[in-house]
């Protein structure tokens, strides 16, 4: 191979070499992008702290007409959904605890009281009665309610599902409470 054979394949390589440059630099030109001055996104999180969830649980409660609500169940439709709690709780008067605690005459009942059941943390420091309003918020999504809460339910998301169930469990009780 000659000198000018090796001069040509230099030369090639030298232009394909300026060409990508040159592209690069023409394509900044026709594609200018300003660039942010602190590269990244800001993500906001919000601080909650244990006064502002219960302050939090207060406005859904406010928000929304559980009359409304509890006009959509009925209490068929209730024991049925109840199936899906049934495989931790039972409903039965004198009925015992099994994953989760018994739950006839749980309307109106303070949370965490059924002594033979050992409750969460959560539940146990909850200091509230189990109302319509209360048992509607806990059956949305029980973990999001109660953080802390060992029930690990999805929760039910239906609204006429919820106030079926509700509906069920305050006729399981010694003295239903009047509904909305």
């Amino acid at each position: 191979m000659d000198s000018f054979e090796i001069n040509k394949i230099v030369a090639a390589i030298l232009l394909v070499a300026l060409l990508i440059i040159g592209i690069s630099k023409i394509s900044n030109i026709i594609f200018y992008v300003d660039k942010p001055e602190t590269p990244g996104y800001v993500v906001e999180v919000e601080q909650v702290s244990t006064n502002n969830s219960q302050q939090k649980s207060n406005t859904t409660e406010e928000k929304i007409d559980i009359s409304a609500l509890m006009a959509m169940g009925d209490i068929a439709t209730g024991e049925k959904v109840f199936k899906k709690c049934a495989a931790c709780h039972s409903i039965v008067k004198g009925g015992k605890n099994n994953i989760g605690p018994a739950l006839y005459n749980v309307v109106g009942r303070q949370v965490g009281s059924i002594s033979d059941y050992k409750y969460s943390k959560a539940l146990s420091g909850y200091n509230k009665e189990w109302t319509i309003e209360e048992l509607n918020g806990y059956l949305i999504k029980p973990a999001k309610w109660i953080k802390g809460t060992k029930m690990a339910f999805a929760g039910l998301r239906k609204e006429k599902d919820r106030a079926s169930v509700i509906k069920y469990l305050n006729q399981n009780s010694d003295n239903p409470t009047p509904l909305p």
